[in-house]
């Protein structure tokens, strides 16, 4: 019997490693379980879901060139067993609006180039000017020496 991708199978559990569970297949052949595969729901830690010699139901989801079979166990349970995720909510993207989630209604009109520029460049003049006067003080000041 060979393995197929897209078939359901029963398999044994054979191993068990912080990344996933290996399982013996019918054919004698040996796959993974990737731990994201285990179960609907997070896993934080296998061993709270599998232990070795546990036979489950499995469906082969990939048969790689070398050899190597890619298992999931919760793409094996029927669609009615499954929960359904919810769908992400899609966030509004508004690359223009500099207010970190605030209302932007009173939007001032975009900033040509030269603006950002001069802009950037009196920001960093000041934070610099900040930066001078804060290690001055702490040398003692302008005509301090070190020694």
């Amino acid at each position: 019997m060979s393995i197929e991708v897209g078939s359901k199978v029963q398999g044994k559990v054979t191993g068990i490693t912080n990344f996933g569970a290996f399982v013996e297949l019918p054919d004698k052949s040996t796959g993974l379980v990737h731990i994201s595969e285990v179960a609907d729901n997070y896993v934080k830690d296998i061993n709270d879901h599998l232990k070795v010699g546990d036979v489950v139901e499995v469906k082969v989801m990939n048969v790689e060139a070398d050899g190597k079979i890619g298992l999931s166990i919760r793409k094996a349970k029927p669609e009615a067993e499954r929960p359904q995720r919810p769908e992400r909510p899609q966030r509004p993207r508004n690359n223009n609006h500099r207010g970190g989630g605030r209302n932007n209604d009173h939007r001032q009109p975009q900033e040509n180039f030269e603006q950002k520029m001069a802009r950037f460049l009196k920001d960093s003049d000041e934070r610099l000017a900040t930066l001078k006067r804060a290690t001055e003080s702490k040398r003692g000041g302008r005509g301090a020496r070190r020694g």
